[in-house]
């Protein structure tokens, strides 16, 4: 028999039916976020298993990194793109945690993943922070602490100053844009860490690189960086 608080969860999914954020169609079940279809349609890239994959590439020659990798690949229209929006621009908090999940199950798989001390996440500048109400970066440092119980250390480096968007910049221009916007916290004990710079999305990865590069003068420090999605578009 039913007990009364499946039956409360029941009647108000006939009035407030929980849907798929990816597609949109109504869920069995309320707990997931993702149907079975647009789940077993994620278009995982599998990085994380191979050196020298294309996230690495883009740091080869400028941030020393142990590992860098993204989860998935990210297209316009995608369901990727669409559950990206749900917690970034949608303030669907549980979305960017169930994501995290998702990348700390991958994370578990690369190659130096057991010697990982602490998460950071990419850093908003306040204002923006304070718009939004939350980091989606650490969002995802949740998500994934849940999986591989590692700390997360929110205030390891700041954003000093607002930024102007990214988009449609090409790669110098969003060098430019972003140098010099971030500051290491200079208290941290990050000597002899490995610690994972963690973001949403990779295109050009200037801003990672920046926030890298400051990230490397606490001294003796490896660095792996993992985002959700990686895009060769500027325009997503």
């Amino acid at each position: 028999m039913a007990s009364a608080t499946q039956l409360i969860k029941a009647f108000s999914h006939l009035f407030f039916p929980e849907i798929c954020y990816g597609c949109g169609t109504d869920l069995v079940n309320p707990d997931q976020i993702l149907c079975l279809r647009c789940l077993n349609n994620l278009p995982y890239t599998n990085f994380q298993m191979y050196p020298g994959n294309p996230v690495e590439k883009i740091f080869w020659g400028r941030v020393p990194v142990q590992n860098a990798t993204s989860l998935f690949y990210l297209t316009k229209g995608s369901v990727v793109e669409r559950l990206l929006h749900q917690f970034k621009y949608k303030g669907r908090k549980e979305a960017g945690i169930y994501c995290g999940r998702l990348m700390g199950h991958a994370i578990r798989q690369m190659v130096s993943s057991n010697d990982i001390d602490a998460l950071i996440p990419l850093p908003l500048f306040k204002a923006k922070e304070h718009q939004r109400g939350y980091n989606q970066s650490r969002l995802l440092c949740d998500g994934i602490a849940e999986i591989i119980h590692k700390p997360v250390w929110e205030g390891a480096i700041q954003r000093i100053s607002a930024t102007e968007t990214q988009t449609h910049k090409n790669r110098i221009e969003r060098w430019q844009n972003i140098k010099e916007r971030f500051q290491l916290n200079e208290s941290i004990q990050a000597v002899g860490k490995h610690v994972l710079l963690i973001d949403d999305v990779i295109t050009t990865g200037a801003t990672l690189e920046a926030c890298a590069s400051e990230l490397l003068k606490a001294g003796d420090l490896k660095l792996s960086i993992f985002t959700l999605a990686y895009s060769s578009s500027r325009n997503v």
